[in-house]
């Protein structure tokens, strides 16, 4: 048995390496992936060179945006798994519960109404923090006795997504300022993510982060069933409560640096236990790395692909949103997981 423990320790401290490896390559991509400077100048200033002109472009620019796509990444990651586990439905997600709309709209709020101040970095991530904990107030309150029941949990989840869809429509429609400073929010962006952005990020995720691994426990008990945990002594209740506040913090905190990405906190974790298995001491970092590699990732395709669209369509400037890019390539990954169970709750 002891043998057993080791050898699974071994291999996810091995898989758990390899993520880290290919986060960092996937960083490096994305930094040199911009169109406003060829990799060359990139590397001369990471090597402490370069004019002024590129230091600028690569040490506030282009690092901030990576870094905050590489925390929005683990942060939603880490979301949808706890969402998952707690819920115990594999269709689950931040942006299937009310989480994410509710957030969404907390931030559309705060910089479509022109509010004086509402428009910083700390006023929309209080605003989106507010919003998706209503989400999930409201998903809490509708869903009653269903709560331990994925299919009765999902079907409320997607009401309240609806209602918040609709709400932030309405808000979008009596925005005075131009919509596109507000539908970022909704598609998902990293374009002009700035160090305040990174600065609200990093000590949010950081503290949610270590309170959804002291969960890690409590959490793979619920994966098993509310009558398995409450007979192994877990009070299923209060665990699924605080496993929910900890997945509307994380949601909250990525919606307000880079808005809604599609699909990110949904299929994410089901890659995670697929490397790591069920045991959530192991696969909540495996999610947090695969989420910061899958939206980092995306970001470097994104900017890519707006630098060739730019030329095919003889645009000065096309940038095609990360959100967008996401929400494509997850809808086909979704039609896989869904065919490979369509009646599997977990």
């Amino acid at each position: 048995m002891a043998s057993l423990a080791r050898r699974v320790r071994s291999r996810a401290a091995r898989r758990l390496g390899a993520l880290g490896a290919l986060a960092v390559l996937v960083a490096v991509a994305d930094l040199l992936a911009g169109r406003s400077l060829d990799p060359g100048a990139v590397l001369e200033v990471l090597r402490g060179g370069g004019d002024p002109t590129a230091r600028h472009v690569v040490l506030h620019l282009r690092l901030p945006r990576l870094l905050v796509a590489l925390g929005a990444g683990a942060a939603l990651g880490l979301a949808g798994l706890v969402l998952q586990s707690a819920l115990r439905n594999p269709l689950a997600g931040p942006e299937v519960t009310g989480v994410t709309p509710g957030a969404v709209l907390g931030a559309v709020t705060a910089t479509g109404l022109g509010f004086a101040g509402w428009e910083s970095p700390a006023a929309v991530c209080a605003a989106a923090t507010v919003g998706g904990f209503t989400g999930a107030g409201l998903l809490w309150l509708l869903a009653g006795r269903d709560r331990g029941d994925p299919a009765g949990t999902a079907v409320h989840g997607v009401l309240v997504s609806a209602v918040l869809g609709g709400l932030t429509a309405m808000v979008l429609l009596v925005a005075p300022g131009e919509l596109g400073s507000v539908v970022q929010w909704l598609v998902g962006s990293t374009e002009g993510r700035v160090w305040a952005h990174w600065h609200l990020l990093w000590p949010w995720l950081l503290v949610w982060a270590a309170a959804v691994w002291l969960l890690a426990g409590p959490l793979t008990l619920l994966r098993l069933g509310d009558e398995p945990a409450a007979a192994a002594g877990l009070a299923t209740g209060r665990a699924r409560a605080l496993a929910l506040l900890c997945a509307v913090a994380l949601t909250a905190g990525a919606v307000s640096s880079v808005g809604a990405l599609g699909f990110v906190g949904l299929l994410v974790p089901h890659l995670a236990v697929a490397l790591f298995g069920a045991d959530l001491r192991y696969a909540l970092p495996g999610a947090a790395l695969t989420g910061a590699v899958v939206v980092c990732g995306a970001d470097a395709l994104a900017q890519v692909l707006s630098r060739h669209l730019a030329g095919w369509l003889d645009a000065d400037r096309l940038t095609l949103p990360v959100g967008a890019l996401t929400t494509c390539l997850g809808a086909g990954l979704l039609l896989v997981v869904v065919r490979r169970a369509p009646d599997r709750t977990f």
